[in-house]
């Protein structure tokens, strides 16, 4: 709502991490930023990815082959039925006019959600489906808190040749926040 809209603060600055060429964010994952990204991540609410995705792409300033993104666990994608990261790498992608397409592949373990910093930057395992001849990537994900996710996935497309590793997310944790899960049932963004 235009309400909510107009409590949304940008995204705190998001320096690129070991590998990534460039890295911004949308919203602030807190307060109706958080509520807006929650959403879609926990509830399947997709009535903000037009929004998320319109900004996102806004923040694309080098030329891209291919958008992908960092898969969630097999387990959370199994519970959920989806997958909130590729939601928004396919509307960014065609918000752009570029292909998406999946190129990673997620090792096992945790998921990030909830986990320090230091906890985050040992996992999780990226491996990419197929080389990528030094092609422009873009790697969406929902949430960086601390950008390990997007690093480890990073590395992947490096090691499968990618080119340049660009990153856009739909919200960045502020710092010193921890990366918060659980959102009121009946609020609305």
């Amino acid at each position: 709502c235009a309400g909510c809209a107009a409590e949304l603060r940008r995204a705190p600055a998001l320096p690129p991490p070991p590998g990534v060429d460039g890295c911004a964010a949308l919203v602030a994952y807190d307060g109706a930023g958080r509520e807006l990204v929650a959403r879609l991540k926990y509830r399947n609410a997709r009535s903000a990815v037009p929004f998320l995705a319109r900004g996102m792409a806004a923040l694309v300033v080098e030329p891209i082959d291919l958008v992908t993104w960092a898969p969630t666990t097999p387990a959370r994608l199994r519970a959920r039925g989806f997958d909130q990261a590729q939601v928004l790498a396919r509307a960014v992608g065609a918000r752009l006019g570029v292909p998406t397409r999946r190129l990673l592949r997620r090792g096992p373990g945790p998921a990030q959600t909830g986990r320090d910093a230091v906890a985050r930057y040992e996992g999780p395992a990226f491996v990419a489906r197929r080389q990528l001849g030094g092609r422009s990537i873009l790697l969406v994900d929902d949430v960086a808190a601390t950008a390990a996710t997007v690093a480890a996935a990073a590395r992947a497309l490096r090691h499968a040749g990618a080119g340049g590793v660009w990153v856009v997310a739909a919200a960045r944790t502020p710092p010193g926040r921890r990366h918060v899960q659980s959102v009121m049932a009946d609020s609305r963004v």
